[in-house]
């Protein structure tokens, strides 16, 4: 019998009663790593209770007390880190050190969950009419859902929860069902560095476990990474149950070289933002655009994409593993020969790779375009796999313009040596996340994950300070208090006097 994936309720890990399940599979054999309960609506309904319960004593704990737990939560997944690693590796194909990765960036947000009480600080404001003070204060809103991808599963649950936990609100974690075992380690952490009970529940399964949380009454906020269509459904259906929603989705990240840039950093660079966790990141450059005649450097980029070979999570020679399922490559391999048949160039073709002593991996090969059109499919359509475009234009006007076309706003980056082309790349540009000389711009939690256009829905982005105003509420005090002075009329106006 195979490991059954526990839901976490009311401080409980349960087995789920529910005679659904999906198989957690490693995507390198197709071997069954666990199975996956579709939660019960009644499951669900008692995992909103407890969380609305909890949340009745959690926001009157003092932040700094809340900001203690979050310390000890750091320093015990900083502990774990390597064994967390291991978990994600296998479940994803993520090669080891990439594992680390994903883990080390949710570990950050969690530190600066740390410094909680200084991030809810309000405002104040003395006299603002006569003996009137003005001041305001952030508190939490209530029940908060997290609805995580396949792709990230130790760090986008971790932009997640602490920050909302930190401040004062209670959560419900609903992870991908292909990658279980790492966000449910994280939380036997969370319960090991001493959170009460009730604060975090986790529920399992798929879209009718999804619309039950985003249409329930006692849940105030969702947070969502994923595919753009899921994304418009989960804002759609929640902005119109009056939830506060953030939806990060889709992306087709352009990277712009420049004739001057220094053209073994650039191929290093877009190697490795290319095909890193076989293109499966929202960040992940799937374009380049080569301006003038930085077009010559086709031929070595092709050589050095060449060398980077697919292989086993704890082969330190693999350069990225598996697609996440047979399903997801099947895509990956249709819009390949969908990018043949429309005429594009392919320079590298990595549809049959195969490793040896493991056929029935996801495995795809790197793979390299040129002589893209916008119109094509494979322009149009986010590929998430080891693929990258090339499009080749005259000038940086032109490379901007074909990115502000482009429907998404994720990410982007340009590589030059001109302080003038940077400059004017990051002003014209309309992107949310640009890098200069830095392929993946991914922020540093003490910024906020901020794409743009197509790639968001919501108003408030993730981690950093907008994830605070998208955690609370802001409530505005205006006091006035008499010292037995000579009572006037009634004043009746607006105005404070």
């Amino acid at each position: 019998m195979h490991q059954q994936v526990p839901l976490f309720i009311n401080g409980e890990f349960v087995e789920s009663q529910s005679s659904r399940r999906l198989p957690n599979l490693n995507p390198a054999t197709q071997l069954i790593l666990a199975e996956v309960p579709c939660a019960t609506r009644d499951e669900i309904e008692q995992a909103i209770a407890s969380a609305k319960d909890a949340f009745q004593t959690w926001k009157e704990v003092p932040a700094p007390e809340r900001a203690r737990l979050m310390l000890r939560y750091q320093a015990l997944l900083k502990e774990h880190q390597d064994e967390i690693a291991e978990t994600l590796s296998q479940e994803t194909g993520k090669t080891f050190a990439d594992a680390k990765g994903d883990v080390w960036r949710g570990i950050e947000v969690v530190e600066h969950a740390c410094n909680i009480p200084s991030l809810m600080m309000g405002e104040t404001l003395e006299n603002v009419a006569r003996e009137i003070d003005t001041y305001s204060m952030v508190q939490p809103l209530g029940v908060c859902v997290g609805i995580t991808p396949f792709n990230f599963p130790a760090m986008i649950p971790l932009w997640m929860f602490p920050l909302a936990i930190a401040c004062g609100n209670t959560f419900i974690l609903k992870p991908s069902e292909q990658d279980p075992l790492t966000p449910m380690r994280l939380v036997e952490l969370f319960v090991e560095a001493g959170f009460p009970k009730g604060v975090l529940q986790v529920i399992h399964g798929d879209r009718e476990q999804v619309d039950q949380l985003l249409t329930h009454p006692d849940i105030k906020a969702i947070s969502f990474v994923g595919s753009a269509p899921v994304g418009q459904h989960i804002y759609r259906t929640g902005t119109q149950h009056l939830k506060r929603v953030q939806c990060m989705t889709g992306a087709k990240n352009h990277m712009v070289v420049m004739p001057d840039a220094d053209k073994q950093q650039v191929i290093n660079h877009l190697v490795g933002a290319s095909v890193g966790a076989a293109g499966q990141r929202c960040m992940a450059i799937s374009v380049a655009v080569f301006v003038g005649n930085s077009r010559e450097w086709l031929d070595d980029l092709r050589t050095a994409m060449a060398q980077a070979k697919p292989g086993l999570w704890n082969d330190e020679d693999a350069s990225f593993g598996p697609l996440i399922s047979p399903q997801a490559k099947q895509r990956v391999l249709s819009l390949i020969r969908e990018g043949k048949q429309e005429g594009a160039n392919c320079l590298l073709d990595g549809s049959d790779f195969v490793l040896p002593d493991y056929p029935d991996g996801n495995w795809v090969g790197p793979t390299l375009f040129s002589n893209v059109q916008p119109e094509m499919k494979i322009y149009q359509e986010e590929i998430f796999g080891p693929v990258l475009l090339t499009i080749q234009v005259d000038t940086l006007e032109e490379a901007v313009e074909l990115i502000n076309r482009n429907p998404f706003g994720n990410g982007t980056s340009i590589f030059t040596a001109s302080g003038g082309a940077a400059r004017y790349f990051q002003h014209h540009v309309q992107v949310g996340q640009v890098g200069i000389n830095v392929p993946i711009p991914v922020p540093l939690p003490f910024f906020s994950f901020t794409g743009w256009r197509n790639s968001f829905y919501g108003d408030q982005h993730a981690y950093g300070k907008q994830a605070v105003r998208f955690y609370t509420e802001t409530k505005t005090v205006t006091a006035r208090w008499f010292n037995n002075e000579a009572v006037s009329g009634p004043n009746m106006t607006i105005q404070l006097k």
